[in-house]
């Protein structure tokens, strides 16, 4: 199992090492690990943590699309993940699914207070079986990457379930430290505090390879 670094040890590494990388993966570096830093400051605040780790996430890989292409947010996480996958020549993200957090990742996939059809049945958008059975797929379709080993899959279903948590949260949808979600937003805080700092260690680790202007550059 390969341990991955928090904020100061990743800042430590972005000191020695910065001179060398590109000005669109400092930038992003940059921006990922001032928000790590915050994240790891809300011990006792999981609704905080969740959301600034989300940002963190969002300075790592977002980028800015032409208006005449503008594929879903979804497509573009997906892409990014599968590109780290990729390059994570010390396996960080596969031991993250594979190893430590396994069991976490299957109690995120199994709680429907997560999953975005359970609330479109809540606002009357949907049916009840229709829910039901979109979770029903859901499940297979997760249990079928696991049994695939397809980590890149994986990180996307259950960063999906994240997402909604995130949503609840940052469009006024729950109310701070709520005792009826403090078992998700424990578990999509521990399992983000987990995946960014891995993110942005993998970043580094391959300076040389492309990436794109993120949004809004630094202007003087």
């Amino acid at each position: 199992m390969n341990l991955i670094a928090g904020y100061e040890s990743l800042k430590e590494k972005q000191r020695r090492e910065r001179h060398d990388y590109s000005e669109f993966l400092s930038l992003r570096v940059h921006r990922a690990l001032s928000w790590l830093n915050r994240s790891e400051q809300c011990e006792d605040d999981d609704d905080a943590k969740v959301v600034f780790l989300w940002i963190a996430f969002n300075a790592a890989y977002a980028k800015e699309i032409k208006p005449d292409y503008r594929p879903s947010e979804h497509k573009l996480i997906y892409r990014f993940l599968e590109f780290l996958c990729s390059i994570d020549k010390q396996h960080l993200l596969e031991d993250i699914v594979w190893g430590e957090f396994t069991k976490s990742i299957r109690v995120l996939l199994g709680n429907k207070y997560i999953f975005q059809p359970f609330w479109s049945y809540q606002n009357g958008e949907i049916d009840e079986q229709e829910w039901q059975d979109r979770f029903a797929r859901a499940k297979s379709k997760a249990n079928l990457a696991l049994g695939n080993r397809d980590t890149p899959k994986v990180l996307d279903i259950v960063i999906s379930r994240v997402y909604t948590m995130r949503n609840q949260l940052v469009h006024g949808g729950a109310t701070w430290n709520s005792k009826v979600n403090r078992e998700q937003m424990g578990d999509c805080a521990n399992f983000m505090g987990y995946l960014v700092p891995a993110i942005i260690q993998i970043m580094m680790d391959n300076k040389a390879a492309s990436w794109e202007q993120p949004c809004y550059p630094v202007v003087p």
